[in-house]
């Protein structure tokens, strides 16, 4: 077996004084930092981490201050949108979180609780075994009594948040095949990720997408055994980790024959775009890696390359489209999903006020930090529910589980669905009721 080589570093140090050197301090990222939009503090807008890198790289110490402006970075990336100097922010935080894990010994409690959500969510499995636990707790009546009561968010406002964002269990367990065949003539052959909490939480979302992309042409390859993208772990500077599952999953979809590597899930998709870099110096894989990047495609970029062929039947909806920021601004991907919704006959697209101000969900973050996290929930849920709309509609499975947990407490029943789940309904001609009924949360 060939030796594989582990790259801890994100960046090396002399091309990261090159990159900390683009900020011109010039303040155009302020207003779209979820962090500097709650608290007014320079330290936690992304100019002022990027004087902290700045500090470290120069040899100051890393604190624990230091560490906790950094920490409290959601890595939305509003700030590589609006930044006029194209300062590359996203690889300056991905790397001062390597440094962080590298350089710094967390308290006990934070650090055992980082261990346990990485001991969790990116392994499907384990997911699977909480739900029956989390659906006997709803329907025994305890869910009520412990949210009247308030006892979690005294106790721990982790636990208390997990509570509150976590999805109904589905009833049954949606197996897809290996293989999905085109309806008609084949004009694509796409594989696709059917993710972690994704496959476990949302499996509609994953027969939705399935069923929309055969409809439009393409043959479906969803390789059996496939796992986590490494996302959750790239993304909190666990950069060895999220190497060796980025590795797997591309083993996963050798020789799989796919032209296309569909993701439906923004966060997943957003690192699966970058294994060129995540295993650049991997002699084994980079080529792999990189070929394999240059394939994944977010779901509504691929219906859109594609062009429509299967037909659009009326939905009499309006919807709150939600930008996941890992779609907007850390792939770009903007346009197409408006373009899939409003082309669909009968569907009003309305935009939600602080459009690129990260909900608050960030993949683990609102695990780590479930008191600002809350405050961003909050903040967002108002915004959505200011629209009038009938439906939330996003592209990520944390946004949808961060936002509904705010309309809830905000005494708002407004359902939520998974963009592809919409244009499911249209092209199997299901009535816009039955869409809002089953994507209630």
């Amino acid at each position: 077996m060939t030796a594989q080589t582990e790259t801890p570093g994100a960046t090396e140090p002399r091309e990261l004084d090159d990159l900390l050197g683009d900020c011109v301090h010039c303040g155009f990222c302020l207003p779209t930092c979820p962090t500097y939009v709650l608290w007014g503090e320079e330290m936690d807008s992304p100019r002022g981490r990027i004087s902290l890198v700045d500090q470290v790289q120069k040899g100051g110490p890393m604190t624990d201050e230091v560490v906790g402006h950094l920490d409290a970075c959601l890595g939305c990336m509003a700030c590589v949108t609006a930044c006029p100097s194209g300062v590359q922010y996203d690889r300056i935080i991905e790397t001062a979180r390597v440094m962080v894990e590298e350089q710094h010994s967390r308290p006990p409690g934070p650090r055992l609780l980082r261990e346990a959500v990485f001991a969790l969510f990116p392994y499907p499995r384990r997911l699977r075994a909480m739900r029956g636990p989390l659906a006997a707790y709803r329907s025994s009546g305890l869910q009520r009594l412990v949210r009247r009561s308030g006892v979690l968010a005294r106790l721990s406002p982790t636990l208390a948040t997990m509570e509150s964002v976590a999805p109904p269990a589905p009833r049954r367990r949606v197996a897809l095949p290996e293989r999905v065949e085109a309806r008609g003539t084949r004009r694509a052959v796409v594989g696709m990720l059917t993710g972690c909490v994704q496959r476990e939480f949302f499996p509609d979302v994953n027969a939705a997408t399935a069923r929309v992309l055969a409809l439009e042409g393409c043959d479906v390859v969803i390789p059996a055994g496939q796992g986590c993208c490494g996302a959750l772990s790239v993304h909190s500077g666990r950069r060895a980790e999220a190497q060796r599952f980025a590795r797997a999953l591309v083993d996963g979809f050798t020789d799989s024959g796919v032209e296309r590597v569909v993701v439906n899930s923004a966060g997943c998709g957003s690192s699966m775009k970058e294994y060129a870099e995540l295993l650049a110096d991997d002699p084994v894989y980079a080529n792999r890696a990189a070929a394999f990047a240059a394939r994944v495609r977010d779901v509504s970029e691929l219906l859109v390359e594609l062009g429509p062929v299967a037909e659009r039947h009326p939905l009499q909806l309006t919807v709150a489209y939600h930008d996941a920021c890992h779609l907007a601004h850390a792939q770009g991907v903007r346009t197409p999903p408006r373009q899939l919704l409003g082309a669909i006959p009968g569907l009003s697209v309305r935009e939600i006020a602080e459009g690129a101000v990260c909900c608050g969900s960030a993949g683990v973050w609102n695990l780590l930090n479930p008191e600002p996290a809350t405050e961003l929930g909050d903040r967002k849920a108002t915004n959505v529910a200011a629209t009038g709309a009938d439906l939330l509609v996003t592209a990520n499975p944390g946004c949808l589980m961060q936002i509904g947990a705010g309309l809830r407490r905000a005494g708002n029943l407004m359902p939520s669905a998974h963009t592809v789940q919409v244009l499911d309904a249209s092209l199997r001609g299901g009535p816009p009721g039955r869409l809002v009924t089953v994507s209630r949360r």
